[in-house]
């Protein structure tokens, strides 16, 4: 089985979090690389232990910009 998964990063202190847009699974790493790799196996373990076909709902994400 093959999944696309959406995957937002942003960085905490001298790290870098990656997190499942679809399912909210979560990972970090010291690189953007990093991350990339470790949540790409938390994903994989998940999945492996999930007996249910994932329902993932297509994502859209976007920028906004407002006044403050």
């Amino acid at each position: 089985m093959r999944i696309t998964a959406t995957i937002a990063i942003h960085q905490e202190d001298d790290w870098y979090v990656a997190k499942c847009l679809e399912n909210s699974i979560a990972s970090q790493g010291r690189t953007i690389d990093d991350a990339l790799t470790n949540i790409k196996e938390a994903l994989e373990l998940f999945y492996e232990d999930n007996d249910n076909t994932p329902e993932l709902r297509r994502q859209f994400i976007t920028t906004l910009e407002i006044a403050v």
